[in-house]
C-alpha cells in the first residue's frame, strides 16, 4: 500500500516549482508531481485524485482561480501567489491556505500541516497512513500502526515503536496528537498518548501494552478512559 501523501503543484514559473519540490523533500513522505500547464495539471488531478494541490494564481492562459473552481469537490488545495489582492478570492473558493511568494519553509510547513488536518484521517488511512517527524536533522517516516505510545518530555516527545526503539522529536505532544487518527489513539495522561489496539490490560491507575510496557493513567483522565475502554 502507498504510504506517502500525493501532491500536485501547478505553476508556470519553473523556479516556483523548484522551491515547492525542495520544501516537499525536506518534509519527507510526499510524492509530488508538477505542472507548468494549468489545464494539463487539472486533467491529471481529475484522474489521479491527489491529496493536496499547490496552485499558483497568476498563470496563462488559465489562472489558478479558474482551475480551483473546476477541481473535484473533495480536493484540498493551497494557493501560492505573489499578489496579495487575491487572498480574499482564495478563501472564497475554500482554499486551505494562501502562501504569499516568496514564502519561507516554516510557513510552507505550517500550511502543509493545516492541509493534513483538512484532508481528514479516513482518506489518509485508506492509503496506509504514516506520520513524518524530524529527529535531529533527519525526517523520519513512521507507520501509524507501528506506534505503541508517545511520551512528552520537556521540549520534545519520544515515539515508542512496536518494532522496537523510539524516535525523539522536538514536535510537542499536542501537535503530534493532531496528526494521529483520533479513533485509534487516546490520551491517558498529560504526558502520554497510547495506541488503543496495543492495550493488553488496564485499570484506573495504569495501562499495560502488548509489549508489557506499563503507562500511568492521569487522575483527571481515569473516568473518561474507563468509559472509553468499556469499563
Amino acid at each position: 500500500m502507498e504510504s506517502n501523501i500525493k501532491c500536485v503543484a501547478i505553476d508556470d514559473e519553473p523556479l516556483a516549482l523548484n522551491i515547492i519540490e525542495t520544501f516537499c523533500r525536506r518534509l519527507g513522505g510526499i510524492d509530488l508531481v508538477t505542472f507548468s500547464n494549468p489545464l494539463e495539471g487539472l486533467e491529471y488531478i481529475k484522474t489521479e485524485r491527489p491529496h493536496l494541490v499547490f496552485l499558483d494564481i497568476e498563470m496563462e492562459p488559465n489562472d489558478g482561480l479558474y482551475i480551483a473552481a473546476r477541481l473535484p469537490q473533495e480536493t484540498c488545495f493551497i494557493f501560492t501567489t505573489a499578489y496579495l489582492h487575491y487572498a480574499l478570492d482564495g478563501y472564497d473558493l475554500d482554499a486551505v491556505d494562501y502562501l504569499h511568494k516568496p514564502f519561507a519553509f516554516s510557513r510552507f510547513q505550517a500550511a502543509f500541516n493545516k492541509a493534513l488536518r483538512r484532508i481528514g484521517r479516513q482518506q489518509l488511512k485508506a492509503v496506509g497512513q504514516n506520520i513524518t517527524v524530524k529527529q535531529d536533522y533527519n525526517n523520519i517516516s513512521i507507520p501509524v500502526d507501528d506506534i505503541l505510545y508517545i511520551e512528552a518530555m520537556e521540549g520534545y516527545s519520544k515515539i515508542f515503536r512496536l518494532s522496537g526503539g523510539c524516535v525523539v522529536t522536538r514536535m510537542l505532544l499536542k501537535k503530534l496528537s493532531a496528526l494521529l487518527p483520533p479513533e485509534d489513539f487516546v490520551r491517558i495522561h498529560r504526558s502520554f498518548i497510547v495506541s488503543k489496539s496495543k492495550i493488553k490490560t488496564y485499570n484506573r491507575q495504569e495501562i499495560v501494552l502488548v509489549t508489557d510496557a506499563t503507562i500511568p493513567i492521569g487522575r483527571q483522565y481515569a473516568a473518561d478512559i474507563m468509559n472509553l475502554l468499556g469499563s
